[in-house]
């Protein structure tokens, strides 16, 4: 199981340039004209988190694996691509199956790039493509409902149940609000989930500044983080022209030297990361020994045996018990020693729901 994250946004918002930085590769071509990208570019990033290297020095670990989030940097879409304009289809296919949306906005003005729309407007370019999004899945979505309420006229229970949830989002689809708004029932999310809605993915949107507005943002920026507000999503500003900069810097001292220089504490790109492992509701848990200490990635409400089968399918067929430890507690008490000596290690079986910061040790018979 993987968790990724599509770029998107109108052409020539800087899209690639962000994804090469935030990679450190240069596998999506930046280029000033539209439809650059065509086939999707993908690429792991780690998931900052100082815990890592602490538990790793007290278990005195020869290696040290982060957790990772996969970011696919998709075509640009422009007005009609729900109608197949630019690369419309190709983009509506690709975006089906990440995870979750990374809306990436000009909030610059100048610079020698043209925007498709002719002016700078990051309210309008997000609606632009928000409507784009919507309209592709009505259309797909009335499509289904036709479907289902013929079979569900048979008697078809299946058909039945996905009526309910269709008629839901189909409603708010034509009142044009995105899926994610659609009232639907806890016993209703897998029929939900099946559908493969576009607007029925968490977003993020990333306000792309000029190096000047790179620290505290911009009027752009707060009309963003403002309609982000309204609409339950989230926003980061980033500047991604100063993150390709960073990308270029090997030395860690270099890099922190030239982000100070700019009043930044932290690159761009730590935050974007940060807020896509947020907005995926995504928590991490720990394996810790002499050989290496690695960080994990499971949805939070995961159970143990399904933490357990983020490391080896085995793991969670076999499953007899997880040895836990508390992040907290493995640092007080200096590992997994001190703190079984000073009984802070917990026997926990198949209901229990793995904790963020959780050092785990499985068990498991196959």
């Amino acid at each position: 199981m993987g968790f990724n994250c599509g770029i998107v946004g109108l052409p020539n918002v800087g899209k690639s340039t962000l994804f090469n930085a935030l990679t450190a590769t240069a596998q999506a071509e930046a280029a000033n004209y539209p439809f650059c990208t065509i086939e999707p570019n993908s690429g792991r990033v780690a998931v900052p988190d100082p815990r890592l290297g602490e538990l790793a020095t007290i278990a005195s670990s020869v290696k040290v694996v982060p957790t990772y989030l996969e970011f696919v940097d998709i075509a640009g879409l422009v007005r009609g691509a729900s109608k197949g304009e630019g690369l419309g289809n190709k983009f509506l296919s690709h975006i089906r199956e990440v995870d979750a949306i990374c809306h990436v906005l000009r909030c610059f003005d100048g610079g020698e790039v043209t925007h498709v729309e002719g002016s700078i407007d990051p309210v309008r370019d997000a609606e632009i493509v928000e409507t784009e999004l919507l309209l592709a899945d009505l259309e797909s979505m009335e499509r289904r409902l036709d479907t289902a309420e013929k079979r569900a006229k048979g008697g078809d229970k299946e058909a039945r149940a996905q009526l309910e949830v269709l008629e839901a989002v189909v409603a708010v689809l034509r009142e044009g609000q995105p899926a994610r708004t659609a009232e639907i029932t806890d016993d209703q999310q897998a029929d939900f989930r099946l559908l493969q809605l576009i607007t029925g993915k968490p977003v993020l949107y990333i306000c792309n500044v000029d190096e000047d507005s790179a620290a505290n943002g911009n009027d752009h920026t707060r009309a963003v983080e403002k309609m982000a507000t309204e609409c339950g999503a989230a926003a980061v500003v980033v500047s991604a022209e100063i993150e390709a900069e960073v990308a270029q810097l090997d030395d860690l001292e270099e890099r922190l030297e030239f982000l100070e220089g700019l009043g930044l504490d932290e690159t761009g790109l730590s935050r974007v990361i940060r807020a896509g492992y947020e907005l995926l509701d995504l928590i991490t848990f720990f394996t810790c020994g002499p050989k290496e200490t690695r960080a994990w990635t499971v949805a939070q409400g995961a159970t143990a045996p399904e933490a357990a089968g983020r490391i080896h399918s085995d793991f969670q067929k076999g499953f007899i018990r997880a040895e836990t430890i508390a992040y907290a507690d493995y640092l007080k008490h200096s590992g997994e020693q001190g703190a079984k000596d000073a009984g802070r290690m917990r026997q926990e079986g198949k209901d229990y729901i793995t904790k963020d910061g959780d050092v785990m040790l499985f068990r498991f018979n196959v």
